[in-house]
């Protein structure tokens, strides 16, 4: 730019929220004093789990049109709601 200033954000992430390099969105799970390395990476692994984060990552692998999202969608609910039938009763 003429006034030496620069531009924080390139185009591709305008819109999105997010700017180049965040890290608003990493998970993160403080070691406590004396807790050994693999509980709390057991901690953060329940964490990601939780929030998503690898499902939403797997998803991104490859594009996936509108169609098959619903397709996909439109499974999950079948499957979940042969499930409520069946256990309706119990």
């Amino acid at each position: 730019m003429p006034d030496g200033t620069r531009k924080d954000r390139s185009p591709r992430y305008q819109g999105t929220g997010f700017a180049k390099g965040s890290e608003s969105d990493l998970s993160e799970v403080k070691l406590k004093k004396g807790e050994p390395v693999d509980r709390a990476l057991r901690r953060l692994k329940k964490k990601v789990d939780r929030e998503g984060t690898l499902k939403e990552v797997r998803g991104h692998r490859h594009y996936e049109k509108p169609s098959e999202r619903r397709r996909r969608k439109m499974k999950v609910a079948r499957f979940s709601a042969m499930l409520s039938a069946r256990y309706a009763d119990v």
